[in-house]
């Protein structure tokens, strides 16, 4: 294997890489490293999990050393498709950019862009951004793309299926065109080709071919059961054990049911998905990122959301609870599993109705694989789930705090209170007579007493009749 060091990476990225367990590079780094760093633009393709963001990071922290950002004006861009994405990516680059005296920001949606105005006021030397907020910070002047040297366009296939083309195209014709660029992309069709050659010069192309992916043992498994009651019970099984496990599913309303469903079942589970303010997307992710035993949760049900966005180690199941729209969907979310060369395993649960479309998804994907017909107390489904987890009891539901009631004031009249008073008192003396001490209010002479809560309330002067 080669090492970082021998691909001309400086020593002192080396060694934060080396201080987190990375001294050998995977293919695509192999590739694009030795033309990155000299300067030269590239066009890498290769799937999720092949090592794609420390082979732009490198080169983009390398390239940058020796340079600081004047305020507003970063020097190096990342165009991320999604917030989790973007996070992700930053947090990766950050310990290299740390080294080198760097400093990183993201800029997304979602989430108050004040914070996103005071860093770059105080200047950013790497900015990872979504195209979105990024087109708004820069409408507003608050950033300004005159100085970057170094972009990058990661997960470019799935930007152009969000529709972002555009902005982005836009966005790179914002930066020098003397600048380097780097575009990375599992596929160059809708328009991915037609934006590499307007903005690449010169590009170097690396594909990184399935067998050199280190995908480690990724086993497919396609379950079908025989109805929905058998498939809830499936699903809740499959998530019970012990290891790291996400679970897709196609809507948000089922995500956030599901993750409800699971926790109240003695699984602690979260959910993410694009109804989630990023605040608690944040939450959710470090639950799932942490270990049980400081708190954290084994299982995360996610939308397609989190597909390309979810970088978590030891991830032992993927767990299709809803078969995908389309195959690569299927890929993506199935890349959340057997990363890095650690070992994995997808299960796609279906009914029988849906055996049709899975099996053109499957042959689209090019995943040949055979659907077992099995019951949740199957053999295969106890091999699959292994070791089951000690059940957690939930936290009990706090019901919600009954509020008192405001106290209703008085109807008031549009009237002057002398006008009020002088009617009031007229009334009760043309309609009040004969009734004893029930007199309307009347204006308060000295050493009079002040009348009663009651009477002061009186919606109208006693002894009024009410028929017309």
């Amino acid at each position: 294997m080669t090492s970082f060091l021998d691909l001309g990476v400086p020593a002192a990225l080396a060694a934060v890489l080396a201080a987190d367990g990375k001294t050998e590079a995977f293919a695509i780094q192999r590739d694009t490293l030795p033309d990155a760093l000299a300067g030269r633009d590239l066009l890498g393709r290769g799937r999720t999990g092949s090592g794609k963001t420390i082979a732009f990071a490198l080169p983009l922290v390398a390239r940058l050393t020796g340079f600081k950002a004047r305020p507003q004006y970063p020097r190096g861009l990342v165009l991320a498709p999604t917030r989790e994405l973007a996070s992700q990516i930053a947090a990766t680059i950050t310990p290299l950019a740390q080294a080198a005296n760097l400093r990183v920001a993201t800029v997304f949606g979602g989430v108050s862009q004040r914070p996103q105005e005071d860093a770059m006021r105080r200047g950013v030397d790497i900015l990872v951004a979504c195209p979105g907020r990024l087109e708004d910070l820069m409408k507003q002047g608050v950033v300004r793309l005159g100085d970057v040297r170094v972009t990058v366009l990661d997960e470019a296939d799935h930007m152009a299926d969000l529709g972002f083309l555009p902005g982005v195209t836009r966005i790179l014709s914002a930066t020098p065109s003397e600048g380097q660029r780097l575009l990375f992309s599992a596929t160059l069709d809708n328009g991915i080709d037609v934006l590499a050659r307007r903005f690449l010069t010169r590009p170097v192309s690396h594909e990184v071919d399935e067998e050199s992916v280190p995908v480690g043992e990724m086993t497919h498994r396609v379950l079908e059961v025989a109805d929905a009651d058998a498939k809830k019970t499936l699903v809740q099984t499959l998530a019970s054990g012990t290891g790291r496990r996400i679970l897709f599913t196609r809507t948000k309303h089922q995500a956030k049911k599901l993750a409800k469903a699971l926790t109240a079942a003695g699984i602690p589970a979260v959910d993410l998905h694009g109804n989630l303010a990023q605040g608690a997307r944040e939450r959710n992710l470090a639950a799932f990122s942490a270990d049980p035993a400081d708190g954290g949760v084994r299982v995360l049900v996610a939308t397609d959301v989190a597909a390309r966005g979810v970088h978590v180690d030891d991830v032992d199941l993927v767990v299709h609870v809803d078969p995908p729209a389309e195959h690569k969907a299927y890929l993506h979310r199935s890349g959340r599993t057997a990363r890095a060369g650690a070992a994995g395993t997808v299960v796609t649960v279906l009914l029988p109705e849906q055996r049709r479309d899975t099996k053109d998804l499957l042959r689209k994907a090019r995943i040949s694989v055979d659907i077992e017909p099995v019951s949740p107390s199957s053999a295969a489904v106890a091999e699959l789930v292994g070791e089951k987890a000690a059940f957690v009891k939930p936290a009990p539901i706090q019901p919600p705090q009954q509020q008192r009631p405001a106290k209703k004031k008085p109807a008031a009249s549009a009237q002057p209170r002398g006008q009020r008073q002088g009617q009031g008192q007229g009334q009760g003396q043309g309609q009040g007579q004969g009734q004893g001490s029930h007199r309307a209010p009347r204006p308060l002479g000295v050493g009079d007493t002040v009348p009663s809560r009651r009477r002061r309330r009186s919606s109208r002067p006693q002894g009024t009749s009410t028929a017309r």
